[in-house]
């Protein structure tokens, strides 16, 4: 099994060798892709923290009729095959969308990238968020307010500092979700060099034209979500490095 997973990221790496590799990201479309990945997905980023972590919270320490519902909701583009989401956000935001009577349209550019990066990437935030804030000891909290912390002050002082390895984490799953992005992408906001094209979206351009371009960008992907990974790990502590559900001593 360990075999069948490492294999092909070794081959990715035994395939382009260190002058190739370097020869590839001095191309001006490998390097239009890379800024443009990390632009669009730091503006995703952005947006799904801002906006994600209120909700979270809310979904967290709220009970309502219909809260299971709405977190299904939430959680249902994680299990969207890319090419429906993509078509989703063309029926809704598209040039004939939904709401496009209202003047309320994005395709065919950089804005649309930042809005399907967000739409597959924030469920991976939210759902770890949520879980995160749902840990918090809510006894604490309470007494906080008895003492005189508002609201804000309690969720600043206590409830973020105790979530914070879960957030970060979220924050972790979701940057490496938004960077492999390909399928709500292409489908949403087409492959257009230095406007819409992100690195996976590179990749499968270059396979065809400059196969070396397109393992260098492989690799480039790889390292980072090795990263992204090992992040996780260490943020998690013993936890994670430990295995799942093992005794903790």
């Amino acid at each position: 099994m360990l075999t069948f997973l490492v294999l092909p990221i070794v081959a990715i790496f035994l395939e382009s060798s260190p002058g190739k590799l370097i020869s590839s990201l001095g191309q001006p479309v490998v390097q239009e892709a890379l800024w443009l990945s990390l632009k669009t997905t730091a503006l995703a980023l952005a947006l799904i923290l801002g906006v994600g972590t209120p909700a979270a919270y809310f979904l967290a320490t709220r009970h309502f009729r219909g809260r299971a519902i709405v977190i299904t909701l939430v959680e249902l583009p994680l299990v969207l095959p890319p090419a429906v989401a993509g078509i989703g956000l063309l029926a809704a935001i598209g040039p004939a969308g939904i709401l496009a009577p209202i003047g309320v349209s994005f395709s065919l550019s950089t804005a649309a990238v930042v809005i399907a990066l967000t739409f597959v990437a924030s469920p991976f935030y939210v759902r770890q968020a949520l879980a995160s804030f749902g840990a918090v000891d809510a006894t604490v909290v309470d007494a906080a307010r008895t003492l005189g912390a508002s609201e804000a002050e309690a969720f600043a002082r206590i409830v973020i500092p105790t979530a914070m390895p879960g957030l970060v984490a979220g924050t972790a799953l979701a940057l490496g979700r938004a960077l492999g992005e390909f399928g709500a992408t292409l489908m949403f906001a087409g492959s257009f060099v230095g406007v819409t094209q992100t690195v996976p979206l590179a990749i499968y351009n270059r396979f065809s034209v400059r196969f070396e371009d397109a393992l260098a960008l492989s690799v480039v992907l790889v390292v980072v979500s090795a990263a992204i990974l090992l992040s996780v790990k260490f943020v998690r502590g013993g936890e994670a490095l430990g295995g799942v559900g093992g005794p903790r001593g």
